[in-house]
């Protein structure tokens, strides 16, 4: 390979992981899937390409559909609840946020939604949505017409906006609730925790069968604030697994605010916050360890402020 052909790749390596990354919901399986799109840039013809992006972009796509069939079959079966690896905000898989509809893409909340799409509706609603890909485009992508992508992207807009609402909060405000939600938490203070969550609150967790998690969503503020409560608490359960003191720092997300708990440097878990106005409607916790290795290495390197709290 020559070294322009290997510029042209790695000029294009950004994009193709955040559109990984945006397909398949964790940065493993995105980081596969662009390095198998290298070896496919490799073996080909590349004197016949006459479009380099638009001829990797295809290439990764149609590797991502591939995976995602098996991927989801994979998480059905997992023990427990699935849920997308979060990344901190800065993480080049993240890719473009100049726009609300592309930093909404990204949220933790919309990669949940896209498991509902079929992987052709997810691929169409990711390359326009968050990539702005004309139709034209995407058909030559998917080897379709416009109008099938037009098509798909209609449908999946409705299904996701059957299971979500867009909801506006300043970044001020996400931080300040934040900062209340874990001062109640680690309080034990059920009244005040209960007072930040919505009355339709849900908490889900992704423990990848190796950690000790919720295996169904909890529903309700009530049932999570009770919940959350007991999880900020030392057990013998928890003692197992976490053997020196406990720090809890805040952090952006995904593009939102969110909790990162760590011991001796190590990350142990995150906790993501959705919010719908000034209550914390959604909880997301991930303590998958695989789903962890590459945030925690990325905020070890960064520097960080003193954490909000300090347990154990």
């Amino acid at each position: 390979m020559s070294v322009q052909d290997l510029a042209t790749f790695e000029d294009a390596r950004p994009r193709l992981g955040a559109l990984a990354y945006r397909l398949l919901g964790t940065a493993a399986e995105a980081e596969d899937a662009v390095q198998e799109a290298y070896l496919r840039w490799d073996a080909a013809e590349r004197t016949l390409i006459e479009n380099p992006p638009a001829w990797l972009t295809r290439v990764l796509t149609n590797l991502c559909l591939n995976q995602l069939d098996s991927a989801r079959a994979r998480r059905e079966t997992s023990v427990g609840q699935w849920l997308p690896e979060p990344l901190l905000d800065g993480d080049p898989l993240l890719g473009p946020a100049e726009t609300v509809a592309q930093r909404d893409a990204v949220s933790l909340a919309m990669l949940g939604l896209l498991e509902i799409l079929p992987p052709r509706e997810r691929a169409v609603f990711v390359l326009r949505e968050a990539f702005s890909h004309s139709h034209a485009e995407i058909a030559e992508i998917l080897g379709t017409s416009e109008s099938g992508s037009q098509q798909a992207l209609a449908r999946a807009r409705r299904h996701l906006s059957e299971g979500r609402r867009r909801r506006a909060v300043d970044p001020a405000t996400s931080h300040a609730v934040a900062r209340e939600f874990l001062e109640a938490a680690v309080g034990g203070d059920l009244e005040r925790l209960v007072a930040v969550l919505a009355e339709e609150a849900t908490s889900r967790a992704d423990g990848g069968g190796t950690f000790p998690a919720a295996r169904r969503p909890i529903r309700g503020g009530q049932a999570v604030a009770t919940y959350l409560r007991g999880i900020f608490r030392r057990t013998p359960a928890t003692s197992r697994f976490v053997a020196g003191p406990v720090e809890v720092h805040a952090a952006d997300v995904n593009r939102a605010p969110a909790l990162l708990v760590t011991t001796q440097g190590r990350l142990l878990g995150v906790i993501a916050l959705e919010l719908e106005g000034e209550r914390v409607r959604h909880v997301r916790i991930q303590l998958d360890p695989a789903k962890l290795a590459r945030i925690g290495a990325d905020w070890a390197g960064r520097e960080h402020s003193e954490p909000l709290a300090r347990m154990w």
